[in-house]
């Protein structure tokens, strides 16, 4: 079920722009973050919240504009791996370290780290731009260099690509060992323990996974906004990261992309038709959900196709 959704889930969106043109770019920043949510989600199945987790998402974004700046990278697909190979390698060495603790401690200890990140990107203006960011040119695919409008159409179709077979991905390994391990680390990590099975292993290989979906959601955002500024790494985009994976729900893959959708559509229609009042309408669309909706948006697709005939 989770998958047929989620193909579903694709097919509606790669319709969509050819019937609203406007709401393509709205849907390509939907899909990078909900990438990012969906990493936070696997890290919420072993009940750890982790509040600094824009940081992976930044790390992602700013390692596309280095390698076009610094390395003249300059291919689509070439940017997509590197920037998320390094995602993945940010994600192994902090990881290391911060998925020893639990709870609060684990929570705040990542957003340390990614305010420290924050601080080092606002400051060092010589390397990273500060405040004023940096500019991320439009990337050749395969060696053609397309126009501003038709690379768009290419990154919202890769993207979606992308998503489905993260999505599947992910949804194998939620279904393997290591992914029940998760949940058995939330209920009982020290009779997982006395089983032989190390919660740090676990736990090290879902916060490496989660760093590397946050990373390659960096990427496409970076080359979908043509811009780089170190807010991507800032505590209150970590906190809508969870939000997006808290609407959506952690019960499939297709919860966290759900959320991201919702949100992004929301905001951009309270902004463009309430621009004075669009916090408020926001607000209460989240409150509704999360009244209404205590398994988010995940589960009342679930509580449809119980009820269906």
């Amino acid at each position: 079920m989770p998958l047929l959704l989620l193909l579903a889930g694709l097919a509606v969106m790669a319709v969509l722009p050819l019937a609203v043109p406007w709401l393509q770019f709205t849907l390509t920043i939907a899909l990078a973050k909900g990438l990012a949510a969906l990493g936070v989600a696997v890290l919420l199945r072993a009940g750890l919240i982790s509040i600094g987790h824009a940081m992976f998402f930044a790390i992602g974004a700013y390692a596309t504009a280095f390698l076009m700046r610094d390395l003249a990278v300059t291919d689509f697909a070439t940017l997509i791996v590197a920037s998320t190979l390094i995602s993945a390698l940010s994600g192994l060495l902090f990881g290391a370290f911060l998925v020893r603790y639990r709870a609060i401690f684990f929570a705040m200890l990542n957003l340390a780290v990614s305010m420290v990140l924050f601080s080092l990107l606002a400051k060092l203006y010589g390397v990273t731009g500060g405040t004023d960011g940096i500019r991320v040119a439009t990337p050749s695919v395969f060696g053609m260099a397309l126009a501003r409008p038709v690379f768009a159409d290419v990154l919202y179709y890769g993207g979606l690509l992308l998503a489905g077979l993260v999505g599947f991905a992910v949804h194998r390994y939620l279904k393997s060992p290591l992914g029940a391990a998760l949940s058995a680390i939330h209920t009982n990590e020290v009779r997982l323990e006395y089983l032989g099975v190390s919660a740090w292993s676990v736990l090290l290989v879902a916060y490496t996974l989660s760093a590397t979906l946050a990373g390659l959601g960096g990427a496409i955002a970076a080359m979908a906004i043509g811009h780089v500024v170190p807010e991507f790494a800032f505590w209150t985009e970590s906190g809508h990261i969870v939000l997006v994976a808290v609407l959506g729900g952690i019960g499939g893959v297709v919860g966290p992309f759900a959320g991201s959708i919702f949100l992004e559509v929301v905001q951009t229609l309270a902004v463009g038709f309430a621009a004075d009042a669009w916090n408020l309408i926001i607000g209460l669309a989240l409150i509704g959900v999360i009244f209404f909706l205590p398994r988010g948006l995940y589960g009342l697709m679930e509580t449809r196709r119980r009820t269906s005939p």
